[in-house]
């Protein structure tokens, strides 16, 4: 069993025996989670450390998701247990990047890229080759593409 998940698997235990509702039942839907991608396909299979993370981060944006719509239909109280599951969950990601850190990355891929003769908006796949290996896991896709758009239009 992988570390990632054996953690979640003993926090779980905590948590129960703490009676803490809302810890316990992210815990138990996120190792669900894990659970079913393990399954899928023709061969059972232990997940890595990463492909985990990449579920706890598939399962937090979907609670960042849920809130939002939550929200704009005046559902609040729902809207607030999914951002509680939501930092439930962000205790164990990689800390996020910051803008600025997420900045400097973007700049030195465009430069990169525009040393290897990619110019203009139409450098948008070169530089998010570059700098998608780098951020994995610390910058959602969609605000790493807003920098580079960003960046590449001014």
């Amino acid at each position: 069993m992988t570390t990632l998940k054996s953690k979640l698997r003993d926090d779980l235990t905590v948590a129960i025996k703490a009676r803490d509702e809302l810890r316990s039942s992210t815990l138990r839907l996120t190792l669900t989670a894990i659970q079913k991608e393990e399954v899928a396909g023709t061969v059972a299979r232990e997940l890595s450390d990463d492909e985990v993370e990449k579920i706890i981060a598939r399962e937090a944006k979907k609670r960042r998701e849920a809130a939002d719509a939550f929200s704009q239909a005046g559902r609040a109280e729902q809207a607030e247990r999914e951002r509680a599951e939501g930092g439930v969950l962000a205790d164990y990601l990689p800390q996020q990047l910051t803008d600025e850190e997420l900045a400097g990355l973007v700049a030195a891929a465009v430069a990169e890229a525009r040393a290897g003769g990619a110019e203009g908006p139409r450098a948008m796949g070169a530089v998010m080759k570059i700098v998608n290996p780098q951020v994995a896991g610390r910058a959602e896709g969609g605000r790493v593409a807003a920098v580079v758009k960003k960046l590449l239009a001014g």
